[in-house]
């Protein structure tokens, strides 16, 4: 009996990198890594007010170079004016991530961000429980890891 070979498990986001790119490429979007590390780009203050939607290449004109790219950012209606004042910043820290000058202007589209709600907190577990699982714990004699333990427990019971 011959024995079984080693599972090679992909990750997912390798199976599915083709159609994430085919998605972001109909948004002009080169990569999509403009858009998963936004943050990363704009900086913390900036991505928490806007999103990028797409960027709108030109078309190209034989014999002459490429135009840079405009990116088109979704902005919270109230922060539009200070991301419109920190252009030259967003385009400056854009342009470095690309490693060229891809993006030439932004422009601006008012209205709510697509934000991913954080999940919620879990609660803490019924001290009632705890105990419960605590009594059960007698051989551990360190008392924090007791505790722990106790906690875990009685939180997996709970689910």
């Amino acid at each position: 009996m011959s024995k079984p070979g080693p599972i090679s498990a992909k990750p997912l986001s390798v199976l599915l990198s083709d159609v994430f790119s085919d998605a972001y490429a109909k948004q002009g979007f080169a990569a999509r890594e403009l858009v998963t590390r936004w943050a990363d780009i704009a900086g913390p203050e900036i991505a928490a007010h806007s999103e990028p939607m797409k960027m709108q290449w030109p078309r190209p004109v034989e014999g002459q170079p490429q135009e840079p790219a405009t990116l088109v950012l979704r902005v919270e209606g109230p922060m539009a004016l200070e991301i419109q004042h920190s252009s030259d910043v967003i385009l400056q820290r854009v342009n470095r991530f690309f490693g060229w000058s891809a993006v030439g202007r932004l422009a601006l589209r008012q209205g709510p961000l697509s934000r991913r709600k954080a999940p919620p907190r879990a609660r803490a577990p019924d001290p009632k429980a705890v105990a419960k699982v605590a009594e059960t714990l007698s051989g551990i004699e360190d008392e924090e890891l007791r505790a722990a333990l106790a906690r875990l427990g009685a939180a997996i019971k709970r689910n």
